[in-house]
């Protein structure tokens, strides 16, 4: 449909919104002057944009599953997209949270916003996976937009509950890549991070989860959140099936603004190194949040050090006393990025060089334009803040949100000049009630909201981490959460194997 000019009324209105010297004496002669410069945008219409071409055919494009064949609720969606028949993910099953396009396959993005809305092409880190000989055997449920770490804001119901407990919250927003790896559904499955979303369901379903270094792995193909806070990441029920996966994520595409100055290693390789010579230091300030954390994680996670040291780790506790303002300097940056971004941008916002999914842009665009009350309360209080500051202070607190993000990095990468990662817990407590059907908004955006604290940060920062299950407190799984320097993936998924080694066997939920 060709570009309509503005009417006279058209251009009156929007003057009166944004404060222009547009009057009834000169409205003419702008309502010209914007008819002419969009006079050329017909030749857009009549240009065919580029695309990236999908590389493995589907077998089944699938189905939503019945209740009964989705344990806990961790699918939205089942489908089978076999690979290459080799490769170094030859023959693994393959969870896809549903913020990733696979071609021909719904993304719901745990909105009913998004129903009717079917990728054309499949995300990088889908075409990496196939290319590398794994299947895609389905989309792993999400709450509203991702953006709730709870998990309870999704769509549709069942929404995922933990295996360890269903009274439970898996954590999220990749709850249903926790659910399906935790319970063997599949061997490995894609999550994603903004504020600690492939860790803290990792943390409290009792599963493994890798957040790589901002950039490491490729966002094409996924719908953002923030781009400075965006990231994709492999879960699985071991270090090791994460490091192969990474092996294959990694690296650039030539098509996402976030790569920059990628840095690969051997990630299998440094699993061989053990816990030899790993200095580890353990985050004083990542415990004893006062009013949240759960003493019996604490102590779980302090017996993880000690495992490591007597596996043959140097372990020493250091300090970053900034650590402490990492969840405010990541909240001032989500609640504009993602307004600006996510919500008015359309999913896309601009000021970036390449891939634009136009076909998301227009399918989520008309949906939040014509279907905003159906947005959960998480992003209705985000965009509601987002506009308010934007309202009385600009982008001022954004902005300053950014440079203290600068220099809470430069604190972390002043801690890991002594040692080689840091050690603290993904979580300060374990797996929360699912809060009742009548609960409050207040109640509910408490529970989604409420466990960010020491993942959060280092969305902000970008640096590597893995949360590791590392026992139980009152039945529930505890996660250890190791951080590294920036592109030093390596050392972080070391030393997460090597506490693996330490701790022994992980038997996984009695429920599974």
């Amino acid at each position: 449909m060709p570009v309509q000019p503005p009417s006279r009324a058209d251009v009156l209105r929007l003057a009166a919104v944004h404060g222009l010297p547009v009057s009834e004496d000169n409205v003419d002669a702008y309502q010209e002057l914007v008819g002419a410069g969009l006079a050329g945008y017909q030749g857009l219409d009549e240009l065919v944009e580029e695309t990236v071409p999908v590389r493995w055919p589907r077998a089944d494009l699938g189905r939503r599953p019945a209740v009964e064949d989705n344990p806990f609720g961790g699918w939205a969606w089942r489908c089978s997209v076999p690979g290459a028949p080799s490769g170094p993910l030859q023959g693994m099953r393959v969870g896809v949270k549903d913020n990733i396009a696979v071609a021909g396959v719904p993304l719901l993005n745990g909105s009913q916003m998004m129903e009717g809305y079917v990728p054309r092409e499949d995300a990088t880190v889908v075409t990496r996976l196939l290319d590398a000989g794994a299947e895609v055997v389905g989309k792993t449920a999400v709450p509203g937009y991702c953006f709730d770490g709870g998990g309870i804001t999704g769509y549709p119901d069942p929404q995922p509950v933990n295996p360890w407990d269903p009274t439970r919250m898996a954590g999220s927003s990749s709850n249903g890549s926790a659910v399906v790896v935790v319970t063997g559904q599949v061997d490995l499955a894609l999550g994603g991070d903004q504020g600690g979303s492939v860790r803290m369901p990792a943390s409290w379903s009792g599963c493994v989860g890798h957040k790589p270094t901002h950039g490491l792995v490729p966002y094409t193909g996924a719908f953002p959140i923030e781009t400075t806070l965006d990231h994709l990441g492999p879960m699985a029920r071991d270090v090791a099936t994460c490091a192969r996966a990474l092996a294959v994520l990694a690296g650039a595409d030539g098509l996402d603004p976030r790569q920059v100055g990628v840095q690969l290693q051997d990630y299998v390789a440094a699993l061989e190194l053990g816990a030899a010579g790993l200095r580890v230091g353990v985050l004083a300030e990542g415990f004893d949040w006062p009013g949240v954390s759960d003493p019996a994680v604490d102590a779980t996670v302090r017996a993880a050090a000690e495992a490591l040291r007597e596996a043959g780790a140097t372990v020493q506790e250091v300090s970053v006393p900034m650590h402490r303002h990492g969840l405010a300097i990541w909240n001032a940056i989500a609640t504009q990025g993602a307004t600006d971004q996510m919500v008015r941008g359309d999913a896309v916002g601009t000021g970036w060089r390449g891939a634009y999914p136009t076909a998301l842009v227009d399918a989520y665009g008309a949906a939040r334009r014509a279907r905003a009350a159906d947005y959960p309360p998480t992003v209705a209080v985000t965009v509601l803040t987002g506009d308010w500051l934007a309202e009385r202070h600009g982008h001022h607190y954004y902005a300053k949100a950014q440079n203290l993000g600068r220099a809470l990095a430069r604190r972390y990468e002043e801690a890991l000049q002594d040692v080689d990662v840091l050690l603290l817990p993904t979580t300060a407590m374990t797996a929360q009630a699912v809060p009742p059907v009548d609960a409050s908004v207040g109640e509910t955006v408490a529970a989604a909201l409420g466990n960010l604290h020491n993942t959060a940060p280092f969305d902000v920062t970008g640096n590597p981490a893995i949360s590791v299950p590392c026992g139980l407190a009152d039945g529930l799984p505890v996660g250890a959460m190791f951080v590294g320097r920036h592109f030093d993936d390596a050392t972080v998924l070391r030393a997460g194997a090597a506490y693996e080694l330490a701790r022994g066997a992980w038997q996984g939920p009695p429920s599974r």
